[in-house]
Order: C-alpha cells, then sequence, then structure tokens
C-alpha cells in the first residue's frame, strides 16, 4: 500500500466520522479530496480502499442500499459504516 493508498483510506474514515450515523459517502469525495485536480485517475484506488475498509469491517459499499463486494459490483457505489 502507497500513501495515496493510505490517503484515501484515512479520508474515507474521516468522511465517514463527519457524517451523522447511517449516512453514506461516494468514493469519489474521498478521491477529490486526496486530489481535486486529477481525482478520476484516483477513482479505481479510491475504490480499492473502499474495499480494504470492507475487508476489515471498518466499512460496508453498498450498491442500491444493499451491501456488494466493490471489486464485482458495476456501477456507482456507496460506502457507509457497518450496520
Amino acid at each position: 500500500m502507497d500513501d495515496v493508498d493510505d490517503r484515501l483510506e484515512r479520508t474515507i474514515e474521516a468522511l465517514l466520522d463527519a457524517r451523522r450515523d447511517g449516512a453514506s459517502i461516494c468514493p469519489s469525495e474521498a478521491a477529490r479530496a486526496v486530489d481535486p485536480a486529477g481525482w478520476r485517475d484516483l477513482m479505481p484506488a479510491a475504490r480499492a480502499a473502499a474495499g480494504r475498509l470492507a475487508a476489515g469491517g471498518r466499512a460496508e459499499v453498498t450498491q442500491g442500499g444493499t451491501v456488494v463486494d466493490v471489486s464485482t459490483a458495476r456501477g456507482p457505489v456507496r460506502v457507509r459504516r457497518p450496520r
């Protein structure tokens, strides 16, 4: 894991901590916070960071409100704290 991956994980967690209980974020919010100009290039890394947090039990990745595996999910996903 490199510095950008670590920053993305920390940013996802900070964004979730700042939200009300049960709220979710889009991985793009973390990517934009880490690199406002190049956030689109960070999207695969942001989704991977969300996946690592989910694998560690620190987050859930959802699509349409259902928990999904981010590595196989196609299209937009959200990240929330585990319920």
